[in-house]
This record gives structure tokens, sequence and C-alpha cells, in this order.
């Protein structure tokens, strides 16, 4: 029997989120932040970094293959796959499904967020983690990308909101080491916040990215259980651009590599990039 007051709240400046649960799997914390894992009845198995829902069972799919497969559908044979963040696993799960990728990497800052997603979470990354091809490296993001010297075909930021360890993962010096460790036709996407209740991060991360890029694409995504409703994410590149990618090629690629998607498909791949009125003014 599920009592009334079993909730959850989620709290962001002025609006708060209720969810009901059935019961809290897991609460604690690490040297970097709080975590809670929660079942709701809604939503299925639900992680919380520092009150603020990161993914759950149900609609974790629309996020993690939005940033996995709009990059690698848009380079021509990727390889190469650097995740900074993404301790759930779910992006690297949709990036190993991939054979074209032989090797793809994973920096995460907090190690108990990996462990506590493998024990509570399994279904998000579906043994990913197993994989050959899957390398972790517990260190700072900011960090890997500086001091290291690999170059990749794709860098996919999965990092949280800009507080606490994630700030310096929107900082323009970040965005430029980025930069430098892509190869020639190298991609990177990041999370950018919600549409409606983070504009100035949006605004913010557009100005810096275009320090150190040729071309930077927002696009837009719905995730029912991110603040807002509508997520958003910049995709950067020197030389390929989504928007004059033909739909004809993706639907090519995506049949040849056998991957059905839930929320992905190839005529999304250029309708994301369409933005609203008031976005495009609130980027110039």
């Amino acid at each position: 029997m599920i009592r009334e007051q079993e909730w959850v709240a989620e709290k962001w400046e002025d609006v708060e989120t209720h969810y009901r649960i059935k019961s809290t799997l897991y609460e604690g914390n690490s040297e970097y932040q709080h975590m809670k894992v929660v079942d709701s009845c809604l939503y299925g198995r639900m992680f919380l970094l520092d009150g603020i829902v990161q993914t759950t069972e149900k609609d974790e799919f629309i996020y993690h293959e939005m940033m996995s497969h709009i990059p690698l559908l848009s380079h021509p044979a990727p390889e190469s796959v650097l995740i900074i963040g993404g301790g759930d696993g779910g992006i690297l799960r949709e990036v190993l499904r991939y054979r074209s990728v032989k090797q793809a990497a994973i920096v995460e800052i907090d190690s108990h967020v990996i462990n506590i997603c493998k024990e509570y979470l399994p279904m998000i990354n579906n043994g990913a983690f197993k994989d050959k091809r899957a390398e972790v490296v517990i260190a700072d993001g900011a960090r890997f990308v500086k001091e290291t010297t690999a170059k990749y075909d794709v860098v996919i930021v999965d990092s949280s909101d800009p507080v606490g360890p994630a700030t310096v993962l929107f900082s323009r010096e970040f965005y430029s080491d980025i930069h430098n460790i892509l190869s020639d036709s190298g991609i990177m996407v990041c999370q950018t916040g919600s549409l409606h209740m983070q504009p100035d991060e949006q605004r913010d991360s557009y100005t810096l990215l275009k320090d150190s890029f040729h071309i930077v694409r927002p696009y837009l995504f719905a995730v029912p259980t991110y603040v807002g409703g509508f997520f958003s994410a910049m995709f950067c590149s020197d030389k390929i651009d989504p928007c004059k990618t033909e739909i004809s090629s993706i639907e090519k690629k995506i049949a040849l590599a056998g991957i059905k998607t839930g929320y992905y498909n190839p005529g999304m791949h250029l309708s994301v990039f369409t933005l609203p009125g008031f976005l495009n003014e609130h980027l110039l």
C-alpha cells in the first residue's frame, strides 16, 4: 500500500516537481555530491544528484539517444569516442552500438556514480561497461582533456548542471581544450540545459562555443522528467554541419548498423535543429 506522503521533490528555483514513489533504494553522499535512487510510480527507478533528477528508467532513452546518435550519424566513420561524465552508462551503451567504434572512453569524476548506477540502474548501461571497447577513467574531465595526447572523432559532454564539480565543464578553456583533442572532422556535443528554465546557460554556452568552433548548432528534444520538459544541446564542429546532412544518408547508415531507437529517427536528425523564434533571438 502506497502512503500518500511518499513523494520525492525536485526543487528548481521557482519550480518544484513532486514524484510519487514506492520506496527509496539508496541515499548517501560521495566526496562530490548527494545521491539518491528511488523507485517511482510513474517513471520507474530514478537517480538524483543533489536533489536534481538525472535519469529515470522510463525516459532515459530519449536523452541518451539524442546525445549519441546525432553526432555519431553525422560523422562519416567514428572510431574513437570520449564521454565526459555519463556515469550511468546510457550514452556509453548507445555509442557502443556502432560497429565502427573501436574505443569509447568514459571519464567520470565520481566513481560512486558509476557504482550506484551499476547496482541500482543496471538496465541503463545494459552491460556496456563490460564491452572490451569501453574504458573507464575516474578523473576530472577538464583536467583529462587538457592533459591527454589522444585524438577523438566524437566527444560527448554528459555533465550535470553547471554547479559543483561540473562548473568547469561550461568554460571557454574547457571548450577550447576539447577542440584541441578532436580529429580533423571531429564533433563535440554538450548539454546546455532546459529550454525554458535555463535560457542564460544556452546563450552563454553558445557564445563560448563560437569562440572555439566554426559550426555551432543548438538542438532541442523533449525529456519529461527534466525541468521545463524541453532540453537543449549544442552540436559543434569545424567541418561537419548537421543541417546539411542528407536524410537518405542517415537512413542508410542506421539501417546498415542495424540500430533500432525509441526516440531518435532519421527525419528528426534535421528537424531538431529548427529552433523556436524566441531562442534564435536570445542567442543573437
